[in-house]
């Protein structure tokens, strides 16, 4: 086990007009579970390869433990990967395709299968060894892949989406099963996924990406409870953050026409900005509903009912004059007694629960409960 550190690692592909990774800042410590997160063309899949070795760092420094891995071939950084794809081999049985990478590196028979039938318990796989990965389910065969990497004892595993080819309830399953197991191990895992909801549940930490660059990095509770930007305000969290952007007033900001209160602290970093707009951001579940007449009104559109939780989606207008635009906001609701279509809701935001950010610069200038 080890600690990694990308080290201002850059990468960039000939031809290319920007960096794929760009600048990448981030220590990762000895047995930590850190989740590389953002959308498709992010930079996430190419972080997690120039760790392994498959992709050349244009600049900067990669380090596992105390050693430079920049220029060195994959064999040689002790690392374990574990793809989308399983890539098991089909005329091997499971227990040799568990033992394969020691049997190539020349461990003795007796030791692979030692350490094989040690993989296969923590897996749950002892009454598969003999089997062909065809015989298998999809949650089996990642499990398999998973047995592979732990055999070797590497000092990190690095997973790129290995959950992605299962079904939604075998997912949810199967990530379950891998945040324990590394949990017992203890070895220092890296993993990407295009799922927040994933990363917010496996990750000791979470580091969110956007075009190359590093957005943020800190634990799920803290990316859900202060985002440091509209784009992780945006993406953590399912539903997702309302983002509106309001007309500053001397108290506060427009939203629907009624005045909301805003942090005086972030009346004072708008008004050092010269702002006129801000953009306020508040979770589905950080409001209160007020009788007629009072708080912002909002139609109901659509509700989505999910058992122990219910959301509506409901319209909002927002601006003035001929710039007003309707806006969909989405609200938690009491799953018991949920509202009809076309019923209008009239909410008031937890003033503690508002966030308040930049609209020219995307950053926060407040922090919630401020």
């Amino acid at each position: 086990m080890a600690a990694i550190t990308y080290d201002r690692a850059t990468l960039v592909y000939p031809g290319a007009d920007r960096p794929s990774v760009d600048g990448l800042d981030l220590q990762i410590a000895d047995g930590e579970f850190l989740v590389l997160v953002g959308p498709s063309g992010c930079g996430k899949s190419t972080s997690l390869r120039m760790l392994a070795g498959l992709e050349e760092v244009t600049e900067g420094r990669i380090l596992i433990g105390d050693k430079d891995v920049t220029g060195l071939p994959p064999k040689e950084r002790d690392i374990a990967m574990v793809f989308q794809n399983y890539a098991l081999y089909p005329h091997m049985t499971v227990a040799d395709n568990m033992g394969f990478a020691l049997k190539i590196a020349g461990v003795p028979k007796e030791e692979r299968a030692t350490r094989v039938r040690e993989a296969a318990k923590i897996l749950d796989l002892e009454e598969y060894l003999d089997r062909k990965p065809k015989a298998l389910s999809g949650g089996q065969r990642q499990r398999v892949a998973m047995g592979r990497a732990i055999v070797r004892q590497p000092q990190a595993f690095l997973m790129d989406e290995p959950l992605s080819n299962l079904d939604a309830k075998l997912r949810v399953q199967t990530r379950t099963e891998i945040a324990a197991l590394q949990r017992r191990l203890g070895t220092t895992t890296v993993y990407v996924t295009h799922d927040q909801v994933e990363a917010m549940t496996m990750g000791d930490r979470v580091a969110v990406l956007k075009d190359g660059l590093l957005q943020q990095v800190d634990t799920p509770r803290n990316l859900y409870d202060r985002p440091a930007n509209v784009f992780v305000a945006g993406f953590m969290g399912s539903p997702a953050m309302n983002l509106v952007e309001v007309q500053l007033t001397e108290g506060g900001a427009l939203l629907g026409g009624q005045p909301v209160p805003l942090p005086r602290e972030a009346l004072s970093a708008l008004a050092a900005e010269g702002a006129r707009t801000a953009t306020l951001g508040f979770r589905p579940e950080s409001v209160d509903y007020a009788g007629a007449g009072e708080g912002v009104p909002m139609e109901v559109l659509v509700v989505e009912e999910l058992g122990a939780d219910a959301f509506a989606y409901a319209q909002l207008q927002t601006g003035s004059g001929d710039a007003v635009v309707d806006k969909t906001i989405t609200l938690r609701t009491d799953a018991r007694r949920t509202p009809a279509k076309g019923e209008v809701l009239h909410v008031t935001i937890r003033p503690e629960q508002a966030h308040v950010f930049s609209t020219a610069t995307g950053l926060r200038v407040s922090q919630p409960g401020a």
